[in-house]
């Protein structure tokens, strides 16, 4: 949960609830603000919160429709993940594997971490690396640029492990930007191409994962939940730009949030 900033849970939660999905939050972490383009900012480490929590829920006899993993900060927090997996068999698995972006891993990523991302991975119903992080999940090295026959491939790769994959923030070798999904169970593919804008904004990875896992559970199925996560990330950079604001501050999805109800 960063507090400044728009991105994590402070984005997660308003998306997932404005379509019409009840969001539990269980924070990795507690920051002031998010870590990129901040500095001095506050940071609780979360780790010895999520297991309590988990069995608190269980007690309880809580169901869950899905349960969605972000950014995790250390190899015992893959292993609570995989305790709450465990411990509501029933829910769909959503794992957004946040290892890093534009070719780099984030610093706070081990090579050891990174290993552990891929066993989270195993049996997920959904994964969404991006172009980043498809290419560490499978080894790869980073490419510029992708052809959309490589693409596929890579996701017919990544569905050796999870159900299905989603790939965000691919370029194609023909100078598209695009995010590619396959449903391993369905063998359905679609490429979803769209127009970059002259910005770079935190966040926008959160946002496109929560809108297609709200839909998701809506009934949707991945392919138009894909086209609709596109949608309205892409907008939330459109109504953001030229607001005067450096682009540490995040989108400004708030403005229109209500497509989402």
């Amino acid at each position: 949960m960063s507090g400044f900033g728009r991105c994590s849970l402070a984005v997660i939660i308003p998306i997932i609830s404005a379509m019409g999905v009840q969001c539990v939050p269980v924070p990795t972490a507690v920051l002031s603000t998010h870590t990129g383009g901040f500095t001095d900012f506050v940071f609780r480490d979360m780790t010895d919160f999520i297991e309590p929590c988990c069995e608190h829920y269980r007690k309880l006899g809580t169901e869950f429709d899905a349960i969605y993993s972000g950014f995790l900060a250390s190899e015992e927090q893959v292993d609570h993940c995989l305790g709450f997996f465990s411990a509501f068999p029933h829910a769909k698995r959503i794992v957004d594997p946040v290892m890093g972006d534009e070719g780099v891993r984030y610093r706070t990523y081990t090579p050891e971490l990174v290993e552990r991302m891929k066993e989270l991975t195993v049996g997920a119903d959904v994964i969404t690396p991006n172009f980043t992080e498809a290419a560490m999940l499978l080894d790869e090295r980073y490419p510029e640029s992708i052809s959309e026959v490589s693409a596929r491939g890579w996701l017919e790769r990544l569905c050796k492990s999870a159900k299905s994959a989603v790939i965000t923030g691919a370029v194609l070798d023909t100078g598209e930007h695009a995010n590619l999904c396959l449903d391993g169970r369905s063998g359905k593919y679609d490429c979803v191409c769209w127009e970059p804008l002259p910005a770079s904004y935190p966040g926008t990875g959160d946002i496109f994962a929560s809108v297609m896992t709200g839909r998701l559970l809506r009934g949707d199925t991945l392919s138009d939940a894909v086209k609709r996560a596109t949608a309205f990330a892409r907008r939330t950079v459109e109504v953001t730009l030229g607001n005067g604001q450096p682009p540490r501050n995040g989108v400004e999805f708030e403005r229109v949030l209500c497509d989402l109800c």
